[in-house]
């Protein structure tokens, strides 16, 4: 009887002390930037349309980029713009990169704009992802996801990645959460460049 207690209790300690281990273990270093998971959605890749009347105008969107300049949302007026939110350590980003640069390209020289929201991620790790995919469109820097928040009463960009569709007269028009393909983009840009700035 005295064996078994002793045992039970060497059995307790020894699971205690693995658990220890484990949750030890999994305080490390993050393999992604400090918060980068931390209220991460992953898109379930639905798009929503909307019609004329129950758009919003898109919030005042002014900051930096990757490249050093900044980018101010106003100045694009009369454009349509595909705001597109990613980070450097999101695997559908990485996937859906060469289909946003393919429609960029796509719509070249007409009135549409892409720029990237580089969101909780550093600026090395974005600079190296952009050079990886080879992106030529700006891309804003969001290290606090201070300006993915700006679009919270309109359509939020709640996943990672989001893209955001803005109309010629600066309202935002529709939303894909999740990756998105270059003929979703094509389908949802081609409409607004037919409406009256």
């Amino acid at each position: 009887m005295m064996y078994r207690s002793i045992l039970r209790f060497a059995l307790v300690l020894v699971a205690g002390s693995t658990l220890f281990l484990i949750t030890a273990c999994g305080s490390g270093e993050p393999a992604s930037p400090a918060g980068a998971d931390a209220g991460f959605v992953a898109g379930d890749g639905s798009i929503v349309v909307l019609p004329v009347a129950g758009r919003q105008p898109a919030p005042a969107l002014i900051g930096p980029t990757l490249e050093g300049g900044t980018f101010d949302l106003s100045m694009v007026k009369g454009q349509v713009v595909v705001l597109n939110v990613w980070a450097s350590w999101c695997a559908p980003c990485r996937a859906e990169a060469p289909a946003l640069e393919a429609a960029w390209l796509k719509f070249a020289g007409q009135d549409v704009q892409f720029i990237g929201l580089n969101t909780r991620d550093s600026p090395k790790s974005a600079e190296a992802f952009v050079n990886r995919f080879k992106v030529t469109y700006p891309s804003l820097i969001d290290t606090d996801g201070q300006l993915q928040l700006l679009f919270r009463d309109t359509l939020p960009p709640q996943a990672i990645p989001s893209t955001l569709i803005i109309d010629r007269q600066g309202r935002v028009a529709a939303r894909a959460l999740g990756t998105v393909s270059e003929s979703s983009l094509r389908a949802l840009i081609e409409p607004l460049l037919e409406e009256q700035p």
